[in-house]
């Protein structure tokens, strides 16, 4: 047993850290350096493909122009299927701007190797990569949705926390939360499962075999932008929906 321990600290995968941070001291407030630098760097990613696609208009687009307008269209389309027709437009930079900073973070994790880069302290990698990333993204699916069924009913909004009985006012409150929560936490735990996966494969076989992991993560890393941006939209709906509407359907 003693031999087995000493072969595991002396081996390269006994450096494999998590929960270690690099901490910028603002004040009283600790943050998170390396998440900060690494969502500057996706953001900017972001910024820089948009100028260069609005810089040249062409009729016909081509190269990142092309690029980026079926972008737009994919994300426009993904949210009128989710809203709706009619209420769908004003959401569509909401729902945009979650999807492609997801989606670039997830794939900057997958293929920028981050931890070449070294820091005084915890390591560089995704944004996603960081529970508070991902509960700060879940967090603003919430205002957005609260946001959109009170902007829509006013107090009317809040009517649905009490129907068909007020007894369930504590599990509608808590759904409210839970919701966006859960998809935090499913996010969280695939892009970190992600990436400690193929780092133990590169510490292990360094050559080939990590590819079609790396692969696999690019695939489920562009579903979970997909998954958490279509939920966010369909949260939205629902609150523009409310109970109301319904029953005025019916």
């Amino acid at each position: 047993m003693l031999n087995f321990l000493n072969i595991f600290h002396s081996n390269p995968l006994a450096e494999l850290e998590v929960g270690q941070h690099f901490y910028w001291q603002l004040g009283n407030l600790k943050v998170h350096g390396q998440v900060f630098l690494t969502s500057w760097f996706v953001i900017s990613l972001l910024v820089i493909a948009s100028l260069a696609a609005t810089r040249n208009i062409q009729r016909i687009p081509s190269g990142i122009q092309n690029l980026m307008e079926y972008a737009l269209e994919f994300i426009r389309d993904l949210t009128k299927n989710q809203i709706g027709e009619k209420e769908y437009r004003p959401w569509v930079p909401f729902i945009g701007t979650l999807f492609l900073f997801i989606f670039v973070s997830n794939w900057s994790g997958a293929l920028i190797p981050w931890r070449l880069l070294k820091l005084p302290s915890g390591e560089l990698a995704a944004p996603t990569n960081d529970i508070n990333t991902t509960v700060a993204l879940a967090l603003l699916t919430s205002l957005a949705y609260f946001y959109a069924g009170f902007s829509k009913k006013g107090l009317g909004y809040f009517r649905k926390y009490i129907e068909p009985t007020p007894i369930l006012l504590p599990i509608a409150i808590l759904e409210d939360f839970t919701k966006p929560l859960s998809l935090s936490f499913r996010l969280f735990g695939n892009i970190l499962a992600d990436e400690l996966v193929v780092g133990v494969l590169v510490l292990l076989v360094p050559l080939f075999v990590p590819l079609p992991v790396m692969a696999l993560g690019l695939f489920t890393s562009a579903i979970q932008a997909l998954v958490f941006a279509t939920l966010a939209a369909a949260y939205i709906h629902e609150a523009l929906e409310g109970h109301g509407e319904e029953h005025e359907e019916h």
